[in-house]
């Protein structure tokens, strides 16, 4: 059933309420948030549930409800908690001191590895090492910030591993490495000019240490040079693979079959069918993070000083957005040709503004929603329509890299963000952190422009 053409526009309201919860409430009541998030996700749920089964029905809520918590929500928190806790499993002995040349070298590796372990596993994987690594310095605020822009978020973007909303367009139906074909000149262009900018302003920052500063470093040094630098549970990238081929055999079955509804499987009602691709694919994660939890001893998780409660948070805030975003994608199937949102440039930037502000997952889903309504008759083939190629870029690169403006951009960033406080970190504000990703993303971004949307 389309219901697209018969919801009312205020139906989204519960979307909004659930998103604005999420940006303000961390804000201004952090621990009643803490305790309160489920509650919150079940309140905006709700208040779109009741009144959307009192008009359609019982039955129809049910198929909506499966549709987005079984195709979508399910795979969508399996993969990052297998990716997350495989990660966790995956500790840096020893760190290198932080000096300029190192601390480039930190982030380009982050960068790379973000694409394939994640941009939450690639972040709590090094966030600490480079903390260690630069733990002679007092200002160290920039590391972090530039952390955030370059492996919390803009190395996410070659696969569907590398950040939720690819995984997101991954399922419904971009092909597993469309994203790396197209994005890479992208990535390689932001991150040459961030990290030659981060060592610009890095080199500035060590002579701001002084004497006593050259004195830390000589003693840090001096230090590392009694701890050897190794990996330990490097094994885990045996289950890191296991991971990957999980996703990829989900879209070669998918593929080869043609139509997701013809894979041999289960079907609810009209519109939920679990093929037996589904099964495999949330089997192989499952079996990946259980052997990671039994064979990597606990020793290491504690070194990495590993707890469940960050994937805990994206699992009890994003039950709430899956649920909520039922009407704005309804609406946007149904309308989306009608907004005036045509071109790669219009794409780009109201996808990654929106992104900036809201979580990036929900914000590509609308969007690539809104792009499947065009009607292209050629382009990359989705579940939601045919989406130009030009457009498709456009949307994920707006989502993955403006994920990175604001704290609340990208589930990543707040937990560097946490970690970081934590360590002594004098980290900027809400607005100030802004100032840091407009005064230095926002020239990239229209540079990206430039080159490559209009």
């Amino acid at each position: 059933m389309d219901i697209g053409t018969t919801l009312p526009l205020w139906s989204v309201i519960p979307f909004v309420g659930m998103l604005l919860s999420i940006a303000f409430f961390p804000l201004t009541k952090p621990e009643w948030w803490e305790h309160h998030q489920l509650h919150v996700a079940a309140f905006w749920s709700l208040v779109f549930l009741i009144p959307f089964t009192a008009v359609y029905g019982f039955g129809i809520m049910l198929e909506k409800m499966g549709e987005v918590v079984l195709l979508d929500y399910v795979p969508f928190i399996v993969l990052l908690l297998g990716l997350f806790t495989v990660a966790g499993g995956i500790h840096i002995a020893g760190a290198p001191v932080g000096t300029t040349k190192n601390n480039v070298i930190m982030m380009a590796i982050g960068t790379f590895l973000a694409s394939f372990v994640g941009t939450t596993g690639a972040a709590m994987l090094l966030i600490r090492p480079v903390l260690r690594s630069n733990a002679w310095r007092q200002h160290k605020t920039h590391i972090v910030v530039f952390f955030i822009f370059l492996v919390a978020n803009i190395g996410g973007c070659l696969t569907p591993l590398g950040d939720p909303p690819l995984f997101l367009g991954f399922l419904r139906g971009v092909p597993f490495f469309w994203t790396a074909q197209h994005i890479w000149p992208l990535l390689l262009l932001n991150a040459a000019i961030l990290l030659a900018v981060f060592a610009v302003l890095d080199s500035r920052y060590v002579k701001k240490e002084g004497k006593e500063g050259l004195e830390r470093l000589e003693l840090q040094q001096k230090a590392s040079e009694k701890i050897k630098f190794r990996l330990e549970g490097a094994y885990n990238f045996i289950f890191l693979a296991i991971i990957i081929f999980a996703v990829i055999i989900k879209g070669v079955i998918g593929t080869s079959y043609g139509d997701p509804h013809h894979v041999p499987g289960i079907t609810f009602g009209e519109e939920v069918h679990l093929g037996f691709d589904w099964f495999l694919q949330v089997a192989l994660i499952l079996v990946a993070m259980f052997l990671s939890l039994k064979f990597t001893p606990k020793k290491l998780r504690e070194d990495n000083e590993f707890e469940w409660e960050p994937i805990a948070e994206v699992a009890r805030l994003f039950i709430g957005i899956f649920i909520t975003m039922i009407p704005a994608l309804a609406l946007l199937s149904a309308n989306g040709s009608n907004l005036g949102v045509d071109t790669p440039l219009k794409f780009f930037w109201i996808t990654g503004a929106l992104s900036s502000f809201l979580d990036n997952s929900p914000t590509y889903v609308v969007f690539l929603t809104t792009a499947g309504a065009l009607g292209a008759d050629a382009g990359v083939w989705t579940t939601v329509g045919i989406v130009t190629e030009r457009i498709l870029l456009a949307i994920s690169a707006g989502a993955v890299f403006m994920g990175a403006i604001t704290y609340i951009g990208n589930a990543p960033n707040f937990m560097v963000n946490n970690i970081s406080q934590s360590n002594g970190v004098k980290m900027p504000s809400f607005f100030g952190y802004m100032k840091w990703s407009v005064g230095i993303l926002v020239p990239v971004f229209i540079i990206d422009t430039l080159l490559f949307f209009l």
